[in-house]
Parts: C-alpha cells; sequence; structure tokens
C-alpha cells in the first residue's frame, strides 16, 4: 500500500562511522535500560512481599510504586539535555551507579518515608537510563542497522515488563528471598558501567549549555509530572475527584505542564521540541503510540492480575504468561526489523497488522470465564508475542524517519515521555473500568439471584456462594475491559494506514573500522 504520491522525507544524514567500540558502549546502554525496565515491573509484582516482611499498610505501600513512577516520568523529558550536557559517559555511569546504591541500600530501610524518598531517587535515575538508549541508537548506529537498534529499544516494553513476572517469582517463590527484588539490579549494573567506562569516550563537560538552559520549563516541569502521576497513579484507589489530594494534584500539575509546554514552544534550545509535531507521522504516529500502549495493558497485566484474583497465582504461577511473550521478543524485534529493511514492505501495514494482531488477542481473551488457568490464555498471549513488535518497531521506524540526527535527542525525549504517561493514563483507565463494570454485573447477579432465589432450596455455605458470585462478576468485567480494548487496538489501524508511506532504509552493511586507541 506505498502510497506513491506522498513525498518522503529527506533520509537523515548518516551518524559518525560505527566502531566496534561504539556498539560495546551501546551494548552497556542497553543492558541498564532493560534493567531499569525490569526493576520498575518488580517493583509492582513484588509490591505484597515487601510490604508482608515491612509490615506496612496496602494503602501506605501503594505509595512506593507511586513515588518511583512519578520519578520515573520526571526523568523522560530532561535526560537527553543533562545526557549531552554532562557527555553520555559521564550521566550514564552516575545514574547507573545512583541506583546500584540505592538497590543495595533499599532492604535495610524500614521507615517508609525515607523508602519513598530512595525510591523516588531511583525512579529518576533509573528512568533517565531508558531514553538513553534510543538516543544512542538514532545517534550511532548508521541506517543500515538502525532499525535493530529501534529493535533493541523495543524491548525495554516488550520484554523486559514479561519476563520480569518470572525473575519476580524466582525471587519469592524460589529463593524466598525479597531483597533480591532490589539487589537484582547490581550484578547488570557493574557489567553495564564497565561496558561504558571502557567503550566511550572520554569528553569535556560542555557548561555553556547551561547559558541558555531553559530553566522556567525545568521548574515547571518537574511537579507538573510529579504530581501528574500521583493523580494518576493514586485516583482510583482514592476515589478520585472525590478526593482533595487527586483534585489538586490533577488541577495543578495540569497547569504545570500548560505552563511547561509554554516555555518550551517558545524556548530557542528547548528540552523537547514540540514545533516537531507538525510533521504527520510524528503527531498522527505519537497519538497511536499513546493509545496503543493503554491497549498494551491486555498483554500480561490483564491476565496476571484476573488469574491473581480468580485463583490466587503469585508470580511463579504467573509466569508462563509473561513468558509467552517476553522469549519470542528476543528474536521478534529483529526479525521485524529485518522485515522492514526489504523494498516490497510497507512499514504502515506492518503496523496496521500488528495492531490487528493486538486486538484480535483482546477478543480471543475475552472468551474468559471463572474457569481459566494460564493455559486458556495462550492463544491470545501468541497472538501479542507477534503484534506488539510489529507495531511497535514499525511505528518508531515510521515515526523516527521523519527527523534528522540531530533532532534525535528531541525524540528520544517525547516518545519516553509520553510511554510512561501512558502507562499511567493506562493503568488509570483498565482499574476504572473493571470497578466500574464490576458494580455492574454485580447488581444484575444480586437481582436475578433475589428474583429466582425463592425458588431455589435453601443455600447453607453462603461463603462458597459469595466467592462464586464474585468470581463470575471478576470474570465477566474482565472480559469486558478486553472487549474494550481490543476495539481501542482495531480502531487503531486505519490511523496506522494514514501515515506517510516511508520507504525501507538502505540496508547495505557497513564494514567496522578499527577501534581508534585514543578513546581510552
Amino acid at each position: 500500500m506505498a502510497d506513491t504520491s506522498q513525498s518522503s522525507p529527506a533520509a537523515p544524514a548518516g551518524a559518525p562511522p560505527l566502531t566496534t567500540r561504539a556498539l560495546i558502549g551501546l551494548l552497556g546502554i542497553f543492558l541498564s535500560a532493560m534493567m531499569a525496565g525490569l526493576n520498575s515491573r518488580s517493583g509492582s509484582l513484588g509490591l505484597a512481599d515487601v510490604r508482608g516482611v515491612l509490615g506496612f499498610g496496602s494503602d501506605d505501600a501503594s505509595w512506593l510504586n507511586t513515588f518511583y513512577a512519578a520519578g520515573e516520568l520526571v526523568a523522560m523529558p530532561f535526560t537527553t539535555w543533562f545526557a549531552i550536557t554532562f557527555t553520555v559517559r559521564r550521566f550514564h555511569l552516575f545514574m547507573v551507579s545512583l541506583s546500584a546504591l540505592i538497590a543495595i541500600a533499599l532492604p535495610f530501610v524500614v521507615d517508609l518515608n525515607m523508602l519513598l524518598v530512595l525510591r523516588t531517587i531511583q525512579g529518576i535515575s533509573a528512568g533517565a537510563l531508558i531514553p538513553l538508549l534510543m538516543m544512542m541508537a538514532l545517534r550511532t548506529l548508521p541506517p543500515s542497522i538502525r532499525l535493530h537498534g529501534l529493535a533493541l529499544y523495543a524491548m525495554t516494553a516488550t520484554f523486559a515488563p514479561n519476563i520480569a513476572i518470572w525473575i519476580v517469582g524466582q525471587w519469592t517463590d524460589v529463593l524466598v528471598d525479597w531483597r533480591w527484588l532490589s539487589w537484582q539490579f547490581i550484578p547488570v549494573a557493574i557489567v553495564s558501567a564497565s561496558l561504558v567506562a571502557w567503550a566511550m569516550p572520554r569528553e569535556p563537560i560542555a557548561w555553556k549549555r547551561f547559558s541558555s538552559i531553559n530553566l522556567p520549563a525545568l521548574l515547571a516541569g518537574i511537579p507538573g509530572l510529579f504530581l501528574l502521576a500521583i493523580a494518576l497513579d493514586q485516583g482510583n484507589r482514592l476515589d478520585w475527584f472525590n478526593s482533595p489530594l487527586i483534585s489538586t494534584s490533577m488541577t495543578v500539575g495540569c497547569l504545570c505542564i500548560g505552563a511547561y509546554v509554554a516555555f518550551e514552544w517558545f524556548h530557542p534550545a528547548p528540552f523537547i521540541k514540540f514545533q516537531l509535531l507538525s510533521r504527520r507521522n510524528l503527531h498522527l504516529g505519537f497519538a497511536i503510540f499513546i493509545l496503543m500502549l493503554v491497549a498494551l495493558i491486555s498483554g500480561a497485566v490483564l491476565p496476571t492480575s484476573f488469574l491473581a484474583s480468580n485463583w490466587g497465582y503469585r508470580a511463579l504461577q504467573n509466569a508462563p504468561i509473561g513468558l509467552i511473550i517476553g522469549l519470542p521478543q528476543l528474536i521478534a524485534g529483529s526479525l521485524v526489523a529485518f522485515l522492514l529493511y526489504q523494498k516490497w514492505v510497507d512499514a504502515r501495514l506492518v503496523f496496521a497488522t500488528g495492531l490487528a494482531l493486538i486486538g484480535l488477542s483482546c477478543f480471543q481473551a475475552s472468551h474468559v470465564d471463572t474457569s481459566w488457568i494460564w493455559e486458556q490464555f495462550i492463544p491470545a498471549q501468541l497472538m501479542q508475542a507477534v503484534g506488539q513488535p510489529m507495531a511497535i518497531v514499525s511505528m518508531l521506524f515510521l515515526a523516527t524517519s521523519v527527523v534528522q540526527p540531530m533532532e534525535g535527542p528531541y525524540i528520544a525525549g517525547f516518545v519516553n515521555t509520553l510511554r510512561s504517561v501512558s502507562s499511567l493514563v493506562g493503568g488509570a483507565i483498565v482499574n476504572r473500568l473493571l470497578e466500574v463494570r464490576e458494580h455492574f454485573h454485580s447488581y444484575i447477579l444480586v437481582d436475578r439471584f433475589g428474583i429466582v432465589g425463592k425458588n431455589l432450596p435453601q443455600v447453607t455455605d453462603t461463603t462458597a456462594l459469595t466467592n462464586a458470585f464474585n468470581a463470575q462478576v471478576l470474570a465477566l468485567a474482565t472480559a469486558d475491559v478486553y472487549r474494550v480494548l481490543g476495539i481501542l487496538a482495531l480502531a487503531l489501524v486505519p490511523l496506522a494506514l494514514m501515515m506517510q508511506f516511508i520507504p525501507a532504509p538502505n540496508s547495505r552493511p557497513q564494514a567496522l573500522p578499527i577501534p581508534s586507541p585514543t578513546h581510552g
């Protein structure tokens, strides 16, 4: 479906000559970004065990994940600016070391307030590692292999969160040592820091950049994003705008973000260049990206939540749900990249096919009932395993192909900010939908039982009846959410086809020069 009537953007200027040393540095950044994604998911999966050991109530402990997510979101728009200013090598080593040090200390902290502070700082430091990966992939890799770099970045969304379910199960149910939920970051941090320290060039700090820093945007963006994350993550638990905290956080947060956007728009050296949204593949692609990430909650989050509530599954028992999606991502992203390099392939069709598979998987899983265990979710999970990399890698290709290399840092910050916001928005929407539909189905079932109950034998085991009611309500509500997410994913298909056609890049391999001895 090549739209030859559309004028394709000029091919971006080539990246600097690729060296083996540069690839090793990129590998180090990739490992830390993957670990950051794993660390984020592990916190929510292992929260019950941490709460039990430390004796926190469920309400108090929920703030541990909220503050981590808020820290992640705060880091996303500003990471690339500070990485360029302080140099990628220095910035990465500082952030990965800070995350590792906090990971060492966390199991020994028992005060909730101190834990919240440390989790916030760790969210900032670990979250900063993810946009760094996209920026360096766009900067380092030539067009002949750049799509494979984008496939590596996609793994932070498709591999790490899904494989985290199995890994958390090993710590909590096999080793029975919850401290490894935090300590798992340390070995990878050592390897990652060693690779980056050896491979990345030593460069001076660009102090002159501070003379043009958009300080008003920084001062408006940090509290705005932090308050927005609190409102979205805690809104459902605190009953949204019936809570003064949520009302205040949402109002002040939105005002600060509005000011942040205004400051960025008129500043000559912004953190994120919103003017780039005038390009069709960016404003349309990013809109699809936000909604697609909401739909991707149907992948591992929704089925594991159902199985945990219905059967009491822990992480180890839920692990197959994540592994079915996660393990194929070790090769799936690169296979999609290889496909997109073929001259006869239209990336929009690949994108649309991926979205369609995600939507169809939702409708397959919408047949869920109270008897389902993880095996019944296999067909839906297999479709997710294929659809997710097709959609994400294709979207990244279509979006990044309309920007020049010097605009890469803006795109890296933009994509990752949207990714963090979308995860919070998606979680809020799905939790709210589940609650509303559970109330609806509960009312209907109780009402109908009241009508026919007088004609039934007297029930002696009221506990069993209540459990049966609750299980049925959960299954019906979960099925409804699957249908909503399926409709959402399928509705994005025509939007994907409306994006500008981008021809396949030149996939001719480039020889690797001998590494320069001056990198030190």
